[in-house]
């Protein structure tokens, strides 16, 4: 398994070799190798604000030099006007990490933004909202960061962390009751301790989940409210139930009012619009 903070390392190199190639050529031909300067991130848009910790490591990879006053912090309640933060140092480098700092704090925010959206419509419920997979390819530690920071769960950062027993897993392995008995013999052979959740599509396969017992949660695929409340008096606390499927904004109270432990929601992160920030020269 992998840490989080490696993963961050490489794609900010990654981003870095992406945007910069064999030079800045703009910034090389008209900025003097000695030129010291500041800018500030300005936050143009209501919002959740989230990656000034990632922020800080993208300026200190680039350069030790460079110097942050930080004056928000992640999680913080941001408005149109306000600074998060101030860097002071080369022109050069200010310049060079600019845009890859813009790129990831826009988009965490954004997801932070939403997420934090969602977590209010929950308020009194004790339900949660969890993010999913469908993440931009190479970017899901900092947009699961970025629901955390929202007031989010992450549901799994991959596929390592957890056994979830898709529809097509079952279909695969012939029924909910194989895939829940092969999950277990996987799990018993290669001594691992994973939790293990499972799909149901109906009432039918909600009965066989629940008659093998082996589910730590039970996902409800695309239920209706009135069969989400209906499933959830079935399985009476037997185990974690979370929803999923098409929930918004406008629907997800009623869904957690069913009394669902989670809901997961793939808008927090595949669909997202980014906070509107700048960085500017002081």
């Amino acid at each position: 398994m992998y840490k989080v903070n490696e993963l961050e390392e490489k794609l900010i190199d990654l981003a870095f070799a992406e945007d910069i190639g064999d030079g800045d050529h703009t910034t090389l031909c008209c900025i003097p190798e000695d030129a010291e300067g500041a800018q500030k991130l300005l936050v143009k848009e209501e919002g959740i604000l989230a990656g000034v910790e990632v922020a800080k490591r993208i300026f200190r990879r680039f350069d030790l030099g460079l110097q942050v006053e930080q004056l928000l912090n992640d999680g913080d309640h941001v408005k149109p006007g306000d600074i998060a933060f101030i860097v002071r140092g080369s022109v050069r480098s200010l310049l060079q990490t600019e845009r890859l700092m813009l790129n990831v704090m826009q988009r965490m925010s954004g997801i932070a933004t939403v997420t934090a959206r969602y977590m209010k419509e929950l308020e009194g419920t004790g339900c949660k909202v969890l993010d999913t997979r469908k993440t931009t390819p190479g970017m899901r530690v900092l947009e699961k960061e970025a629901v955390r920071i929202g007031g989010g769960m992450n549901h799994r950062i991959g596929l390592f962390d957890m056994i979830l027993l898709k529809d097509n897993h079952v279909d695969f392995a012939g029924g909910i009751k194989a895939a829940l008995d092969r999950s277990h013999a996987y799990l018993k052979e290669k001594g691992m301790n994973l939790k293990i959740e499972i799909e149901v599509r109906n009432f039918d396969e909600l009965q066989q989940a629940l008659d093998h017992g082996g589910a730590d949660r039970i996902m409800l695929d695309n239920f209706s409210v009135a069969d989400t409340r209906k499933a959830v008096e079935i399985i009476n606390h037997r185990c974690e139930v979370e929803s999923s499927g098409g929930i918004t904004l406008a629907t997800i109270r009623q869904y957690a009012l069913c009394g669902v432990d989670f809901i997961s929601v793939g808008a927090l992160t595949h669909s997202v619009k980014s906070l509107d920030l700048s960085f500017k020269a002081l």
